[in-house]
């Protein structure tokens, strides 16, 4: 690969998102804001179960992590590893939506915005140089193939109502 503006490697790296979870990444600075989100995602929802991983990007330089469930935490460390860019977050979730916590997320002092919230498949674009690594982009699930039509209009606004999301 040629190096273009001193990015020395490019890469897709595939995470896995366990069936019944969803993954958020996102990018916060600060080594507090393992303990703010973890009171953010408690004081959401009554029952969350969750893994949380926040890569430290100067001092210790260590992957930081918190939750309330073992699988979950060790998938966000592992997610984190692979990612290897200072300042992001992962956060596996069980028992809530992302639609239920990303706005308390986005309200925690510290971070800087959401990348993907999904149940889908994803996938994070990684560009590496000789000081590290940083996230410049995702995939989040697959390239659509066609336009809704009146049926699978119809269709999406039943679905809506029958999981309680609009009457």
């Amino acid at each position: 690969m040629v190096e273009l503006l001193g990015v020395k490697k490019i890469e897709a790296i595939g995470l896995p998102v366990p069936e019944g979870t969803n993954i958020i990444i996102g990018r916060t600075h600060f080594i507090k804001s393992v303990e703010d989100i973890y009171e953010a995602l408690v004081t959401s929802v009554p029952g969350i179960k969750f893994g949380l991983a926040f890569l430290e990007a100067s001092g210790k330089r260590l992957i930081r992590y918190d939750g309330n469930d073992e699988e979950l935490i060790k998938l966000a460390i592992e997610a984190a590893e692979k990612i290897g860019g200072g300042h992001y977050f992962v956060i596996y979730i069980r028992k809530a939506w992302p639609i239920n916590i990303l706005n308390t997320l986005k309200h925690v002092q510290e971070v800087l915005y959401i990348l993907v919230a999904t149940a889908n498949p994803v996938q994070v674009i990684v560009a590496e140089t000789d000081q590290g690594r940083a996230v410049i982009g995702v995939v989040d699930g697959y390239t659509p193939l066609g336009v809704e039509g009146s049926e699978d209009k119809k269709e999406r606004h039943e679905f809506l109502r029958k999981i309680g999301y609009k009457k």
